[in-house]
């Protein structure tokens, strides 16, 4: 049994039952072997939530790169706009993704530090990735954005309010306030074409 194999039925259980809700023993189990084989691996429980939480995380911002390159060729309010749909529709169907809003913004108390210690690095490497791609312009209207760092922080801002609502509100509600928010932006456009 590998750990990656830990790893992944851990992230099952973290997604589902939280960090305190998960028990080595149902993660053992699903991972085919006996509790004890999970510290040849992890020194602890706490070990392994934090290095299925790194692997997460990691992914989690190489999906945000991924989805902004192949998207490269749309206009840039669609670019924008198609993010906030595809993280609404992975919330749905993803332990990945459902774990990772769920602790990037609620962490378990005991790991508080150490998740933050996650969160704002990735969180400022989001930042820069955007602030690149708003001042690279938009294919279709050019050069758009005046201040793209500030623009890519009011993103962000918006991308964690459409988080917190795909958690609580449901899926519904999500998609009524990104559709809400882009109003403005397709409004502007088609005034100025």
């Amino acid at each position: 049994m590998s750990s990656d194999n830990i790893k992944q039925a851990a992230l099952v259980h973290f997604a589902r039952d939280g960090y305190e809700g998960a028990s080595l023993k149902s993660i053992a189990d699903d991972s085919g072997i006996k509790k004890p084989s999970i510290y040849a691996h992890f020194s602890s429980k706490e070990d392994l939530f934090l290095q299925v939480l790194q692997d997460v995380f990691e992914r989690q911002e190489r999906q945000m790169e991924s989805h902004f390159l192949q998207s490269q060729d749309q206009p840039l309010e669609l670019q924008l706009k198609g993010f906030l749909e595809d993280r609404q529709q992975a919330y749905q169907r993803d332990d990945e993704v459902r774990f990772f809003l769920r602790m990037a913004f609620f962490p378990p108390s005991s790991l508080y530090d150490e998740v933050m210690a996650m969160v704002y690095p990735m969180l400022d490497q989001q930042e820069s990735n955007l602030a690149k791609l708003l001042a690279g312009g938009c294919p279709v209207h050019g050069k758009i954005i005046r201040y793209p760092r500030k623009a890519a922080i009011a993103y962000i801002t918006l991308l964690d309010g459409i988080h917190l609502e795909i958690v609580y509100g449901g899926e519904e509600r999500a998609a009524r306030r990104v559709d809400a928010a882009w109003i403005g932006v397709t409004q502007r456009y088609n005034h100025n074409e």
